[in-house]
């Protein structure tokens, strides 16, 4: 399907504060005014998502329900192809003006699934889906995102050193691929402080052409 304008792609492993980021942004673009022009629409949102495949992906996620790494696959690309062509999704709202700002795409399941079941099922999968205008890749150490993971009360089934060594090599080897399909890939330092991560977060959406005319602070 080509690119598709106005869509925005946080990617990284577990613990690089993709999550945390979308939350700031929200946050930021909330407390603008626009400096006189006025500012896009903004929708938020994530994958999986909370859909009917979506739940069972965060169920399999949580180790709630094992699927095999082919199943998991499949359900993630279900999930994204509602995601983007249901009912009020992410094409048409991003079509329409709106800033769509996504919490992982297919980058993420080329990275996490091409480990668990290889990389031809993934990459047919997600060959016909449009690449983001804009790619943010939240790159970090995994021993430091590792760190913060132990914080949580509950971890999911891929939050492990060995697993996450391998999400990040992967992830840097095919970035390059995002860029062959016109997406603007920027490598953001995620072991930096939460409000530096932000402040790139925000220079780097606020070049995009929807966002031309507006004054950010």
């Amino acid at each position: 399907m080509g690119l598709l304008p106005n869509f925005v792609v946080f990617e990284g492993g577990d613990g690089s504060g993709t999550s945390t980021q979308l939350e700031l942004l929200k946050q930021k673009f909330a407390g603008q005014d626009g400096g006189g022009q006025k500012l896009p629409s903004i929708v938020y949102t994530f994958e999986p998502t909370e859909g009917p495949a979506g739940r069972i992906l965060r169920e399999a996620l949580r180790g709630e329900a094992r699927l095999h790494g082919e199943t998991m696959a499949r359900l993630f690309s279900a999930d994204r192809a509602e995601h983007l062509y249901g009912e009020g999704g992410l094409v048409s709202l991003a079509r329409g003006g709106n800033l769509v700002v996504c919490d992982r795409y297919t980058l993420s399941s080329l990275v996490y699934q091409g480990i668990e079941c290889g990389d031809e099922l993934p990459m047919e999968l997600n060959k016909s889906f449009p690449a983001p205008e804009l790619l943010l890749f939240f790159d970090i150490d995994p021993a430091i995102a590792f760190e913060r993971l132990e914080k949580r009360a509950q971890k999911e089934i891929y939050e492990r050193l060995d697993f996450q060594i391998l999400v990040r090599e992967r992830y840097l080897k095919l970035l390059d691929s995002c860029r062959d399909k016109g997406s603007r890939v920027a490598v953001i330092d995620a072991a930096a402080p939460v409000e530096a991560v932000a402040r790139a977060v925000w220079q780097n959406i606020s070049l995009l052409p929807i966002m031309k005319g507006c004054t950010v602070q």
